[in-house]
């Protein structure tokens, strides 16, 4: 596929999909949200990859929000297809089994705030703000902002950032729990790619395993419990654990 509003490199085992709709704030338009789903996909069938990162170009935005012009004149139905292809994208990140950073470069607004936060890891330039502020427009967050946020600072703060619309600061996004770290803006893609590289020293099979778990903590339809027990028990059937199970025992470092 022929990339018009994102770009995707591959480096250091790592796939970087980059929003380029700097003149728009990289706002999210139905073609954008298409193209970072074919990415995704391509990055999540890549042997050679085995995490991503997701970022806006500039030194503005990471994505401020969805494409406004794109709301004008939608049905009922129409609506409803386009939060069901949000929710696609966002679903499709949030199970992927390969970690997946958001590295939030600016302005994360709306669909931009929504796309980090079902990313498995955040981090956040020192300039960066964030927000849901579809009330101010007589919307509620479409594409899983509403779950998503509840999840991560609970029912208080989510409906404080929801029902008022206000931007927070990098932060307090941070005391609040809604990023992980932040550090400077030339700072930020380095920071991303580190924890990768972390994460790239473990069992690949855990680290999906683990993704998984803790997925299913989040779904009220799944008993997490049980299927902790389950894939816990399914790593006793991997190569990655003799190999862990046997440089726990050598003292040295694992193979993977």
């Amino acid at each position: 596929m022929s990339y018009q509003n994102i770009t995707l490199e591959i480096k250091n085992r790592t796939a970087l999909i980059t929003i380029n709709r700097e003149s728009k704030l990289n706002a999210l338009n139905r073609d954008t949200i298409a193209e970072l789903k074919d990415a995704v996909n391509q990055a999540e069938t890549d042997e050679s990859v085995k995490g991503l990162i997701l970022t806006g170009t500039g030194q503005k935005a990471f994505v401020a929000g969805a494409d406004i012009q794109e709301f004008l004149g939608k049905s009922k139905e129409e609506a409803q297809a386009m939060s069901q292809l949000g929710h696609e994208l966002m679903n499709k990140i949030a199970n992927l089994s390969k970690p997946v950073i958001a590295a939030i470069n600016g302005f994360a607004l709306g669909g931009g705030l929504e796309l980090a936060l079902c990313c498995h890891i955040r981090i956040a330039a020192a300039s960066a703000k964030m927000g849901l502020p579809e009330v101010s427009l007589g919307l509620i967050p479409g594409y899983g902002g509403t779950q998503r946020l509840t999840d991560l600072v609970g029912k208080g703060k989510a409906l404080e950032m929801i029902l008022t619309g206000d931007m927070v600061d990098a932060q307090d996004a941070y005391q609040w729990g809604v990023v992980n770290k932040v550090v400077e803006l030339y700072e930020l893609e380095e920071t991303a790619q580190n924890i990768l590289d972390k994460i790239y020293s473990r069992s690949a099979s855990a680290v999906s395993a683990a993704i998984l778990a803790v997925n299913a903590s989040l779904d009220r339809n799944v008993d997490g419990y049980g299927l902790e027990i389950r894939t816990f028990a399914d790593c006793f059937g991997s190569e990655d654990l003799g190999e862990g199970l046997s440089a726990f025992t050598e003292k040295r470092k694992p193979r993977f």
